[in-house]
This record gives C-alpha cells, sequence and structure tokens, in this order.
C-alpha cells in the first residue's frame, strides 16, 4: 500500500510538471525585446568596461576596489529581478511535506 501511494505520488507531480515547462517555453519565445531600465543598463556597461581594462598595471589595492564593485553591481542587478525563487532544499521539503500527508 506505501509503495501505491509512492507512485501515485510521483505519476501526480510528473503530470504536473510537464504541462507548465511546455507552457513556459511558448511565453519565453516572444517576438518583442524586453525593454531593459535605464540603471540596469548603466550597471551592464560598467560591468562591460571593468572587463575591458588591462588590470596588470594596476595596484593591489585598485584590483580589491574593482572586485568590490564588481561583487556590488551584480549583487543589485540579481535583487533588481524582483523573482520568487525555490532552493533545492526547499522544494525537497515541500515535496517531502506532500508524501507524508497523503
Amino acid at each position: 500500500m506505501r509503495k501505491l501511494n509512492f507512485y501515485l505520488m510521483v505519476m501526480i507531480l510528473s503530470i504536473c510538471v510537464l504541462p507548465t515547462s511546455t507552457y513556459a517555453a511558448e511565453k519565453n519565445s516572444s517576438d518583442t525585446p524586453k525593454e531593459i531600465p535605464a540603471e540596469v543598463q548603466t550597471m551592464m556597461n560598467r560591468l562591460n568596461e571593468i572587463k575591458k581594462m588591462d588590470k596588470s598595471e594596476l595596484s593591489s589595492s585598485e584590483k580589491k576596489e574593482l572586485r568590490t564593485e564588481v561583487k556590488t553591481i551584480k549583487k543589485n542587478l540579481r535583487s533588481s529581478n524582483q523573482g520568487v525563487y525555490l532552493s533545492v532544499g526547499a522544494i525537497i521539503i515541500i515535496v517531502l511535506l506532500l508524501i507524508l500527508l497523503v
């Protein structure tokens, strides 16, 4: 009986995952390009400038400042997405709760 519950849960989860992934693929294939906000574009331009720099002539303190600047810019870019993200651990906990409750 326990195996039957497990197989039913796996089947239900697999059925739920397939339609959402195909719907997400259709939604992302839009013809209109997404507009990038001006502040995000300036941060991206700064990152490209730092990548193109010749860092061999810089002192260690200047290199450290560049590294910290790159880290802060990347952190700001990640936080500007405003999305909801689930970690792998959270997904495993949710699945385990579903299995235990059924």
